[in-house]
């Protein structure tokens, strides 16, 4: 976590879900001052109301922002805006108007990283998009959101670091497939090897196809 060791005065775009959330509690147990920070969510969910637990800002401010004594000001995607096509082009704006220090990124089952789903590609923006049908499967929603606005995969490759989290055996398949076969949108995520400063953090279960073997 060299990176954040010296968190202050960071510009992060973060993620929500269970993988992170290790990350996050272990920047509350160093009692981390995010107060000179920035903090950009990824993406969020249509068609769930405000406060719904499995909205973004919901789970950014529950996994984090509550836990932190000196928490950064958070930025996020407004999936109730009237353009959400203008709505994008702000965000994106925003993210952009200084470099992004850290991007922390997880993986989908389908190669996904935030909502970019399969057929994404580098020259991709903030945009609106479908979610795919393992994604809404995947989702421990009700409704289940068909829909999602989200970081484009430029937007992430523009960032000057980015971390990959990975865990667990239910992501092995996808990250050998990101990691060593071949890059295209088949894969979005098989894109952060193009990248000059992404770093892979996988425990050994999500590991075991890789043909290092390691975590």
């Amino acid at each position: 976590m060299s990176r954040l060791d010296r968190a202050d005065g960071l510009r992060m775009v973060l993620p929500t879900g269970g993988t992170p959330r290790p990350v996050y509690r272990e920047l509350a147990a160093r009692s981390a001052d995010l107060s000179d920070s920035e903090v950009f969510i990824l993406d969020e969910f249509l068609g769930l109301p405000p406060g719904h637990p499995a909205r973004c800002d919901t789970i950014i401010d529950r996994d984090l922002i509550a836990l932190l004594d000196r928490p950064p000001p958070v930025y996020a995607l407004d999936p109730d805006a009237d353009d959400l096509n203008a709505e994008a082009a702000r965000y994106e704006a925003a993210v952009a108007a200084k470099p992004v220090d850290l991007t922390m990124l997880g993986i989908g089952l389908n190669g996904h990283l935030a909502l970019n789903e399969p057929g994404s590609t580098p020259d991709d923006g903030a945009r609106v998009v479908d979610l795919h049908p393992e994604t809404m499967i995947a989702m421990d929603s009700e409704p289940v959101p068909e829909q999602g606005i989200t970081l484009g995969l430029a937007n992430i490759l523009a960032s000057e670091e980015v971390w990959l989290l990975v865990s667990g055996t239910g992501k092995a398949k996808v990250l050998a497939l990101a990691l060593e076969g071949p890059i295209g949108p088949d894969v979005p995520a098989s894109f952060l090897r193009e990248h000059p400063n992404a770093v892979v953090f996988a425990d050994v279960p999500a590991a075991v196809y890789l043909s290092s073997g390691r975590g």
